[in-house]
């Protein structure tokens, strides 16, 4: 698996693929172990290696279900999970994630213990919204490179091609911090690891009391 791993990294960088960035794989993997999810989805598959190691960190019985729009990428992600240990437990879907989020296939799946989304930066907040209903009761949500260089938290100038992306970014952060259930973290080594505990539970008794302040007033 080492091997294999190795092989895969060497691959990203030569041909520019992003991968899960070094600096944060520890403790990615780290929280992974520790949640111990039986149920994953993970929205952007690129070659298969954080869908390798998530299925490698989770539970025994862990299913990893993964959404990637590229079909070559998807493809070339199917060689390298077939050579490994896990390749009966990963299952790539090819298309728009968007879409694929709302489709039955998907939320069949639910309910997922942990997601995992790095893909399109300018989506986050879509995805964040269309996730979070097949989350379990009690799930973690991890996004990567939610600082993009910097410039998420940064007050400088951001360069034109970037703006776009930096305010969904900006927008996803609050979601993650506002949304009633549940409290995030920021990882800052890397480019950013957002780590969003969920707690449905949390978020009914919010709004309970919600309703019953609005009732009162």
């Amino acid at each position: 698996m080492e091997t294999l791993l190795k092989e895969m990294e060497e691959y990203a960088a030569v041909r520019h693929v992003p991968i899960i960035n070094e600096q944060e794989r520890s403790a990615f993997c780290r929280i992974v172990q520790d949640f111990c999810p039986h149920r994953i989805l993970e929205i952007g598959t690129a070659i298969g290696y954080s869908a390798l190691l998530l299925a490698r960190c989770a539970a025994d019985d862990a299913c990893v279900t993964t959404l990637e729009r590229s079909e070559e990428r998807a493809e070339q992600a199917q060689k390298y999970i077939a050579r490994s240990p896990y390749a009966s437990c990963i299952k790539i879907h090819v298309g728009d994630a968007g879409k694929l989020l709302q489709q039955e296939n998907i939320r069949a799946g639910a309910p997922y213990d942990l997601v995992f989304i790095d893909a399109a930066k300018g989506q986050y907040p879509d995805y964040f919204a269309k996730a979070l209903p097949l989350l379990a009761d009690h799930a973690v949500l991890l996004a990567d490179n939610v600082l993009f260089r910097g410039y998420v938290r940064s007050e400088q100038k951001i360069p034109h091609r970037y703006r776009t992306m930096v305010n969904r970014l900006r927008e996803y952060l609050c979601l993650a911090a506002e949304t009633p259930g549940c409290h995030t973290d920021i990882l800052e080594n890397g480019d950013g690891l957002a780590v969003t505990r969920w707690d449905r539970t949390a978020e009914a008794n919010t709004t309970e009391r919600g309703r019953n302040h609005a009732e009162k007033a």
